[in-house]
């Protein structure tokens, strides 16, 4: 039941996700280890701007990066001038904006874990000898396996589900930035109701998925503290 174009959607949002998400567990992991042992006014301050897309409406944030994303711009006129292509209305803008975007919803879930582990096995491993990469490694991220999971479901999840800042910085070009979200909505707009409840039933399941996989960890971390 899914058209060319939509399969095409299908496939652009599920690279856009996982892209996405691998980024943000290769870049996330590091800053959530530095700011769940920092403490003072600098981690507390970059911790809220970090958590800005939380609260901040996709749109708002679509129409700044726009303007960054602008070839007028900074990084939009350093990117034309070494690609020769634009930075807005780009497959690598959305990467972009979708990594700002999700970002809160990977490295909360860190943070949470990296406190709540606290520095006692840390110390432990230290005193036989552990180096940092190997307290990192063989401590710290077995440890926090359950929150990972979480971080790599909410911000595969959340991605999917972009609208707001995908629009504003990509627009709806085929193959290059329309999404599963942008074709629903073109859909809608069109009046073509069966195809729209088609992507909204795949976007509605991905989603129960996806919180169904968070809740049962939740569950089994509680009951394992039980």
């Amino acid at each position: 039941m899914l058209s060319p174009a939509d399969l095409q959607a299908l496939w652009l949002t599920l690279e856009l996700a996982g892209l996405t998400t691998l980024i943000l567990l290769l870049g996330g992991t590091p800053l959530a280890w530095w700011l769940a042992h920092r403490r003072g006014r600098l981690a507390a301050l970059l911790e809220s701007v970090l958590a800005l897309p939380l609260v901040l409406p996709p749109t708002v944030l679509g129409f700044y990066l726009l303007l960054l994303f602008s070839p007028r711009q900074g990084p939009g006129h350093w990117w034309q001038a070494l690609t020769g292509h634009t930075l807005a209305f780009s497959f690598f803008g959305i990467l972009i904006a979708s990594v700002i975007y999700s970002l809160p919803f990977v490295l909360q879930p860190l943070v949470t874990g990296f406190r709540q582990q606290g520095v006692h096995y840390l110390h432990a491993a230290a005193t036989l000898g552990a180096t940092p990469w190997q307290r990192l490694w063989s401590v710290a991220l077995p440890m926090n396996r359950p929150h990972f999971i979480m971080a790599t479901s909410l911000g595969f999840a959340h991605t999917l589900g972009e609208f707001g800042v995908v629009l504003m910085v990509g627009g709806s070009i085929p193959g290059v930035t329309r999404v599963l979200s942008v074709a629903l909505f073109e859909h809608v707009e069109a009046g073509e109701m069966i195809q729209a409840h088609v992507l909204a039933g795949l976007l509605l399941g991905g989603a129960l998925g996806v919180m169904f996989v968070v809740n049962s960890f939740r569950r089994r971390g509680a009951h394992a503290v039980l």
